[in-house]
């Protein structure tokens, strides 16, 4: 009886020293998520910022066909260029070489009928991306969760921050109608001198979070997408961020 009880005691030991020895179950690492805020077909010439996710690790991103497209890195995002007509595979990695991938289509580029009068939709790029990341950074301060950014409402905001007004207009929602954003809105607006400010960014975030309705209007929990302008017009900085609310409804419809 005492050998069988023994043996039971070794076998027992012999399984947990084997538990042990194998160590806790590593979680796989997350997928990574990839898309293009202007969609999977760019006309040539345009820019599109790409949408990696999980947000916080850091991403290489390459692309299988530089001639058609491009990648350029700006601050911490990833940003594609299209070249010319052709298709690439946009391919991410993080450190610890998980991968994801993204196909982009280049087409030719539409003639415009009015180019000169026609507004700069990726103007001020760097300073439009870096205001959506300290938007994010806010939120994540509060416990909200980050927004991604909307080609509609960054296309919006950036018309509309080229009007060089300093007040908030009806033009300001039915842009977002004009440009595709089917809900309503809300827009932040800063005005400030262009000369000598260091990160003009951080000083549009700082103007909102001193002002309790533009830090509300960040913080909105109903808010699903963000989306971001920026034009410097004779010695002026006009910056101008917009929430979409999928909740609520556009009185210009």
């Amino acid at each position: 009886m005492k050998g069988k009880r023994r043996m039971l005691q070794m076998l027992a030991c012999g399984l947990l020293s084997a538990a042990l020895l194998a160590g806790p179950a590593q979680a796989a690492d997350p997928e990574i998520r990839v898309g293009s805020y202007k969609g999977n077909t760019l006309e040539a010439g345009e820019r599109s910022c790409l949408i990696i996710g999980p947000v916080g690790p850091e991403y290489i991103a390459e692309s299988s066909n530089p001639e058609a497209i491009t990648l350029e890195r700006v601050l911490t995002y990833w940003v594609a260029v299209a070249k010319a007509e052709g298709t690439a595979e946009i391919t991410v990695t993080n450190k610890a070489g998980t991968t994801g991938s993204l196909t982009l289509t280049v087409d030719t580029a539409k003639p415009s009928l009015a180019p000169s009068e026609a507004p700069d939709l990726s103007a001020n790029m760097d300073i439009r991306l870096e205001i959506v990341r300290l938007i994010n950074e806010v939120r994540r301060e509060n416990g909200l969760a980050e927004l991604p950014m909307d080609e509609s409402l960054m296309d919006a905001a950036q018309d509309v921050s080229g009007q060089g007004v300093t007040e908030h207009r009806p033009y300001d929602h039915m842009a977002l109608l004009r440009y595709g954003w089917p809900h309503g809105g809300l827009y932040n607006l800063t005005v400030f001198t262009a000369y000598g400010c260091p990160d003009i960014a951080r000083q549009a975030i700082d103007y909102w979070i001193e002002s309790p309705g533009h830090y509300e209007t960040m913080l909105l929990e109903e808010a699903s997408h963000v989306g971001t302008g920026v034009t410097i017009q004779n010695g002026r900085a006009y910056c101008y961020m917009v929430v979409g609310d999928p909740t609520s409804h556009n009185p210009y419809e």
